[in-house]
């Protein structure tokens, strides 16, 4: 059995951290974003566009990975909730990506609970999935969170694809 750990994510998983994310709406998102959309997401763009982010938020963006065996398999980020530009005193998850070979093995809910446990000063956690993935939904569920009635349109390539909003209360 080996042995995972989550930890902080470094500059040099950048490349990594992008492939999993890429190969995680690629197998998330097929039949829900148009399929020619998906197949031209760039694990190097998004990497080049990680690495210029890296270490900004001034410490209030966390990222963390899932490590397993040497390799990272997961990643995770949360920070204080976007809502335009209006601070909320909310959490946010703003994303769970785990390497697509790996699902079902508790890579997500390892990284889900330690997102939460990165942010002990809110009183909620938010966050927006995708209205038609059916299995993010039951995930974010079973860990507690809850639709709360808002929706947001997105569009990828002129595709409607909602967003609806879940929540958790927190200890904050």
């Amino acid at each position: 059995m080996s042995f995972l750990t989550v930890r902080e994510m470094r500059l040099a998983d950048c490349e990594r951290v992008s492939g999993i994310r890429i190969r995680g709406w690629q197998h998330a998102y097929r039949g829900l974003m148009p399929q020619t959309y998906l197949d031209g997401l760039s694990v190097a763009a998004d990497a080049e566009r990680r690495r210029a982010r890296f270490g900004q938020g001034g410490g209030s963006v966390v990222n963390l990975v899932a490590e397993q065996d040497g390799e990272v398999v997961g990643w995770a980020a949360c920070g204080p909730y976007r809502d335009g530009g209006t601070a909320t005193g909310d959490a946010e998850l703003y994303a769970v990506y785990v390497d697509p070979d790996r699902l079902g093995g508790g890579i997500g809910r390892a990284l889900l609970a330690a997102a939460v446990e990165r942010c002990p000063a809110y009183p909620r956690m938010r966050l927006w999935v995708l209205k038609g993935n059916a299995p993010a939904r039951r995930f974010y569920e079973r860990a507690g969170f809850r639709p709360d009635g808002a929706e947001e349109p997105f569009e990828v390539d002129g595709v409607p694809v909602p967003e609806v909003r879940y929540v958790r209360t927190l200890g904050g």
